[in-house]
């Protein structure tokens, strides 16, 4: 069988195809990673805001109502 041979043009587009593929799996894994050490950071966050609503359940009662932007406290409405 005879040897035949990519142009030069067909094996540097080849090439660049492939180097772009691999760039674009490695940014994948790198994304995967940031957003693993994210998922981890939401859960850290949503335990101490469990913590510390039950702390706030505790002094303030379970009915009570929080306006986030003055800090009044309130007795939920029905």
């Amino acid at each position: 069988m005879e040897s035949k041979k990519l142009t030069q043009e067909e094996l540097n587009n080849l090439q660049d195809l492939q180097s772009a593929f691999t760039k674009a799996k490695i940014s994948v894994g790198e994304l995967e990673i940031q957003k693993e050490g994210i998922i981890t950071s939401i859960k850290g966050i949503k335990s101490k805001f469990v913590q510390l609503e039950q702390e706030l359940i505790k002094k303030y009662g379970d009915q009570s109502v929080i306006n986030l932007q003055t800090g009044e406290v309130t007795e939920k409405k029905e």
